[in-house]
């Protein structure tokens, strides 16, 4: 399988005051032609410097990578022609309206939105009928597509998209994720970050990343099936006071709030729901609900890090 991505130790560090502060370790990873790959993470977990760093915005300290085949130093010129990068702060032209920030992207990259029309119909059309708006009096749903079709009109083979739902609509991250499958599907690389756990199975391959490191990189399956134990889910009439409880059990080898249960792992698996049960009667909880759960990435992760910790 083609490489569209080949990361090799990129670290970057940055001087806040007197101190130096680490955006990314040492990162390695690859991401393969026409796949749709996630960095998945918490805010300051070093995403948006691995993208600007990728999209030729910003030097590593150390290490080396290529997009396309083409090194991100050397060759940035081809790789900015070759490349669509949706920051995730909104940074398209707010006083143009919805068509003059098209038109201006195309003419950067000596194209036009007739010759490019087909590859951003299918997302334009959605905003086509405000096309006289100025893009700064759009919804955030609007302005994500206006984004991408930005980055999209000069038919890029790779895209980057930082963050590209946060602060929109479930319906409006729907529609997106349904736009990058149908992206993926003419051919096109696509490296997405999210802070969000569920957007995690939507793509082919993750990266788990906190703290500048990856903490795991394979399929949003095949990291559930590694996790490989009983996951319980708790809640009590005194959710704060269980947690606290939970925590401070021997028994119990992680808790964390999820929604409106915790979930437990316990030491020994052969320990079951009737020793949590009888544990927090000991500690007069009442309406005590406790049942098996299926892991899902959040678990994964959490798990991931109180490892690494």
């Amino acid at each position: 399988m083609s490489i569209a991505i080949s990361v090799n130790n990129i670290s970057k560090s940055y001087t806040v005051g007197k101190n130096s502060v680490s955006a990314l370790k040492d990162i390695s990873f690859e991401v393969n032609k026409g796949e749709i790959f996630g960095l998945i993470g918490p805010d300051g977990a070093g995403k948006t410097s691995l993208l600007r760093i990728l999209t030729t915005l910003i030097l590593a300290d150390s290490g080396n990578a290529s997009v396309n085949g083409l090194d991100i130093i050397k060759q940035y010129k081809e790789i900015r022609k070759s490349v669509g990068y949706m920051p995730g702060k909104f940074s398209l032209y707010q006083d143009l309206s919805v068509e003059e920030n098209l038109e201006f992207f195309a003419s950067i990259f000596n194209t036009t939105i007739k010759e490019n029309y087909d590859l951003v119909k299918e997302i334009y059309i959605q905003i086509e009928p405000f096309k006289h708006r100025r893009a700064g009096a759009l919804s955030g749903g609007m302005k994500q597509k206006l984004a991408l079709s930005c980055a999209l009109i000069h038919k890029p083979t790779v895209l980057f998209l930082d963050e590209p739902t946060t602060g929109v609509d479930a319906v409006s991250r729907k529609e997106f994720w349904h736009m990058l499958k149908n992206l993926k599907n003419q051919g096109i690389t696509i490296l997405v970050s999210t802070p969000y756990m569920d957007e995690a199975g939507l793509c082919d391959r993750v990266g788990l990343i906190q703290k500048g490191e990856i903490l795991s990189i394979d399929t949003p399956k095949g990291i559930i099936e590694k996790f490989g134990r009983v996951i319980w889910a708790v809640k009590t009439k005194e959710m704060f006071r269980m947690l606290h409880d939970l925590r401070s059990w021997e028994n119990v080898a992680s808790c964390f709030p999820f929604g409106e249960y915790d979930h437990v792992v316990l030491k020994d698996q052969k320990q079951n729901d009737i020793e949590i049960i009888q544990y927090l009667k000991s500690k007069n909880h009442l309406d005590i609900v406790v049942e098996s759960v299926e892991p899902g990435i959040e678990d994964c992760f959490m798990d991931l890090m109180q490892t690494e910790n």
